[in-house]
């Protein structure tokens, strides 16, 4: 049974015991601040099980997608570690609890294929339980499993929590016998390999606190409203339906697997259990490459792209491991231009946006596998040098911190870098490098806990929440309304009153004031209370539903429960909604030139202005923004209508609005559509027809990451008042050079060129002037103790380079066979430089450059033992530097 088969199976079936099916949430785990990425199937439920919103249905089931990286380093080692993975889940909001659970469950894997089931063998369906959980124990009983074949087992095994306080639970897992040449018997507490997991109920029935590990922790409170999380691992069942023995052999992996076996003419050989590196090298690698190249496909294609922090790392380590891993495997070509399309194939019955979004995830794999060459190409050259270097030195191993700097600076792997210097002769310190990781790795652990705080800092807005339902947003059809002020807060808890020059937080029943969101900036404005009044400068919305006004008390008193006049500030809103419907036209044009990759990676909608981040891998030339440009205004001249409706997400796909990579919508969603020229979901206000903006300029596009640019554009009247400006500076700058406004361009381009002949000329002079006495100095060496000492200082302002050369000049015409050190100060912008050179002959005599710069800089400065220099401290210090040269030498 195919793996897309699979989890139609699944999905119907529980659809049709009541369970509303719920689309796979992205990849990136962007509502929850302590994670990355999503993890599990229960994650995108977590405020239903915490009780921070109210489910729009009790019974749920879903196909997740997930991530999981931390064991990243034993991927191909194993039969079943893997990064990329897909969680079937069917899920209870206090509806049905374990007697409902354990027989749905038993009853799709028991099926007959023939009647939408599994078909599994009921005989080798091993259920375990909580130690004392005689529920469940009763419940499998009950269903037809003998009391031989359930088994209890302990906290680390069948208890399950989030790993923070809050709800928890003891579970039930669901093990398949695959025989006897897979293993002992006597059931999974035996022999997990033999007997292999494949479901796990949780039944969410406690609330625990001072959870410390899998084991410790300890139970607060039974929950009065009991949840069901249950978890199938997709590749797990299609492993055990497919007859194979490992993920790396289903549906959705293996033929990457074997094309890149064809690709590097390598044997791929099925191993079970744990595969020692030393042992299958080749299979290994095989491996790394077939889930890594997955994984990558599926993170592009819910929005992420490579970059060097965050989710953008991950993905490029993990793209970088596969395509290091093929090279290892003897294909030096591109590789991913053969691998991606086949796991596109792979996973596309499955995920059909991967076809349809493959030319750009394909544009973006590509773009780094090209970037990840060159690195390779560069990184060689500095470890060849690191490796010169060290041998010059008769050290016997690279360094760790070098290895560790070509790792983390270069992206340069390190498995290459033990290579590489194995044939060179050479160890590497790999115990330093792998301290210098450890450190790496806990400080990032340490960023990680801080960070916990997602669930537990915002009860005082929960309460709230709770005591009074959602607020209502009424900013989309009034500026202004009379509202009750539900709450106010001050230091994250309730207050009854605030006075004036205080700041508080205000709840309303309901309110015309935008909340922050979407990359729009929020409204401003006034709250008058009777006598008393408050000026909103911030809008926040720090738990789902709950609208918070941040304000400072300008007159009188507030008091909770009083009723008040919000008024927001018209004209900051309508210079908002001016820049958010610009966006969303600057949006749709880009994709008009570039093509459907140009997606939206960030926006910032602000009075006047507007930031639009999309995706693109390369540079956009100054005739395609100008035509962008153009296009826009067009739209603007045709005063189209702007209209905003509420549909379906079925509906708003089959219409064509665009959604972001990365968001999160509900089933109901908003549609903004600018006439037929654009369409987008989007939360935020607009203006009501296309011609109010008046005219958008572009004023700039750069680079703000690894395959995201950035335009920055001016709205309105803000424009308007560019390009004033600009007229003017254009026209004063035709007076001065005394041509037409369209010559000027040309005429700042010729003086410029001939301003930097000029200073060409100039430092030639200046090197000439700095050069010419270098005979002369030489022949006025002093000498201390044997050696020719020359001491001196550059003409004030010589370019570092000069000074360099000055002191290398007037060693060479010092007679080779006499030790001699030269030195050489210089001041500049305030700050006194030193270089120093040194011959062989002095070389001889145990004098180093280097030696004597740190002699004279207290320790720091640095460079070879013929040439070295230091610089930073004051500029009066040069002649002392040159003295303790001197006296260094005398000393030696």
């Amino acid at each position: 049974m195919k793996t897309a088969e699979i989890k139609r199976r699944y999905l119907a079936h529980f659809e049709a015991n009541g369970h509303t099916v719920v689309p796979s949430a992205p990849l990136p785990a962007i509502s929850d601040p302590n994670l990355l990425f999503v993890n599990a199937g229960m994650v995108q439920f977590v405020p239903y099980f915490l009780g921070q919103q109210t489910p729009a249905y009790r019974r749920a089931v879903s196909v997740q997608k997930c991530l999981r990286t931390p064991d990243i380093d034993e991927v191909g080692k194993t039969s079943r570690h893997g990064t990329f993975f897909q969680m079937n889940g069917n899920f209870s909001f206090g509806d049905y609890f374990k007697a409902g659970a354990i027989p749905l469950a038993w009853e799709l894997v028991t099926k007959p294929v023939a009647e939408g089931g599994y078909g599994l063998d009921p005989e080798r369906i091993w259920p375990t339980v909580y130690l004392d959980d005689d529920e469940a124990f009763e419940i499998w009983r009950s269903v037809g499993v003998p009391v031989e074949r359930i088994v209890r087992r302990g906290k680390k095994d069948n208890y399950w929590s989030m790993g923070i306080p809050g709800p928890a639970g003891p579970c039930s897992e669901l093990f398949y016998d695959r025989g006897p040449e897979y293993g002992r018997e006597g059931g999974p507490e035996v022999d997990e390999d033999r007997y292999m997991e494949f479901w796990n109920l949780v039944f969410m029935q406690y609330e625990i606190a001072d959870v410390r590990s899998k084991e410790e922790f300890r139970i607060v409170d039974e929950l009065p409203a009991k949840n069901i999380d249950t978890g199938m691992g997709l590749e797990r069942m299609a492993s055990i339906l497919q007859g194979v023995d490992n993920l790396y052999e289903i549906d959705e992996v293996r033929p990457i697997l074997d094309r890149a076996a064809e690709l590097t003419g390598k044997r791929y050989g099925a191993h079970s259990g744990h595969v020692a590196s030393e042992s299958h090298p080749d299979d290994v690698r095989l491996r790394v490459v077939a889930d890594h190249v997955r994984t990558a496909l599926m993170l592009i294609g819910d929005g992420v792209t490579p970059s060097n922090e965050g989710r953008g790392y991950v993905l490029r380590r993990i793209m970088r491991r596969a395509i290091r891993a093929v090279r290892l495997l003897g294909w030096q070509e591109r590789a991913l231009p053969e691998l991606l399309p086949v796991a596109r194939d792979c996973m596309s019955p499955s995920y059909p946006e991967l076809a349809q979004e493959f030319d750009r995830i394909s544009q973006y794999a590509y773009t780094e596998e090209d970037a990840f060459l060159s690195t390779l190409r560069a990184g060689t050259t500095i470890l060849d040098t690191a490796i010169a270097q060290t041998r010059s030195a008769g050290k016997p191993a690279l360094s760790g911190e070098k290895a560790f700097q070509l790792h983390d600076t270069y992206g340069f792997p390190i498995d290459l870098t033990l290579e590489i210097a194995a044939e060179q002769g050479l160890q590497v310190d790999a115990e330093g490098f792998r301290r210098l990781m450890a450190d790496q790795r806990n400080r990032a652990k340490a960023d990680a806990q801080a960070r916990k705080t997602g669930h537990t800092d915002v009860s005082a807005y929960r309460s709230v929440r709770d005591d009074g339902g959602e607020v209502e947003f009424t900013g989309y059809t009034e500026l202004r309304r009379e509202s009750r002020i539900r709450a106010l807060l001050s230091g994250g808890a309730t207050v009854g009153a605030a006075v004036e020059g205080e700041t508080v937080e205000l709840v309303l029943d309901t309110t015309p004031f935008y909340a922050e969101g979407g990359g729009q900036q929020p409204d401003q404005g006034l709250i008058t209370v009777g006598a008393g009044q408050v000026e909103v400068f911030d809008v926040q919305q720090p738990v789902p539903g709950l609208i918070v006004h941040r304000a400072k008390v300008v007159r009188g008193e507030v008091r909770a429960g009083e009723t008040g006049f919000a008024e927001i500030d018209v004209t900051r809103r309508r210079a908002i909604s001016r820049s958010h419907t610009a966006t969303h036209l600057v949006h749709q044009t880009m994709r008009n030139f570039l093509g459907e990759s140009a997606t939206q990676a960030g926006s910032l909608n602000a009075p006047g202005r507007l930031r639009f981040d999309f995706n693109t891998p390369a540079g956009v030339s100054p005739s395609v923004l100008h035509d962008v440009e153009q296009q826009v205004n067009e739209v603007l001249l045709a005063d189209l209508e702007v209209n905003a409706f509420i549909t379906t997400q079925e509906e708003a796909r089959r219409i064509g609005a665009m959604a972001l990579f990365g968001e999160k919508y509900g089933e109901r969603v908003r549609v903004v559509e600018v006439g037929d020229y654009a369409r987008e979901l989007c939360g935020g206000t607009h203006v009501a027809r296309s011609a109010q903006l008046g005219l958008v300029k572009i004023l700039s596009e750069a680079s703000v990451g690894s395959g995201v640019r950035r335009i920055e554009a001016l709205v309105g009247m803000d424009a308007f008042g560019f390009l004033a400006r600009e007229h003017l500076l254009v026209s004063r700058l035709a007076e001065l050079f005394r041509v037409p406004g369209e010559q000027v361009a040309d005429r700042v381009e010729q003086t410029v060129t001939q301003l930097r002949d000029a200073e060409k000329e100039l430092e030639k002079l200046r090197a000439q002037l700095v050069l010419g006495g270098a005979a002369a100095l030489a022949g006025q060496a002093k000498d201390v103790r044997g050696v020719a000492y020359v001491g001196t200082e550059a003409p004030e302002g010589a370019a570092g380079n000069d000074v360099r050369t000055l002191a290398q000049e007037i060693r060479g015409k010092i007679d080779p066979a006499r030790p001699a050190v030269v030195a050489v100060a210089a001041r500049s912008n305030g700050k006194a430089s030193l270089v120093v050179a040194v011959n062989a002959a002095a070389r001889g005599r145990g004098l180093a450059a280097n030696d004597l710069v740190k002699a004279a800089f207290s320790g720091r400065g640095g460079g070879s033992p013929d040439v070295a220099q230091g610089g930073g401290l004051p500029a009066a210090e040069a002649p002392n530097l040159l003295l303790t040269v001197e006296k260094a030498i005398a000393d030696a």
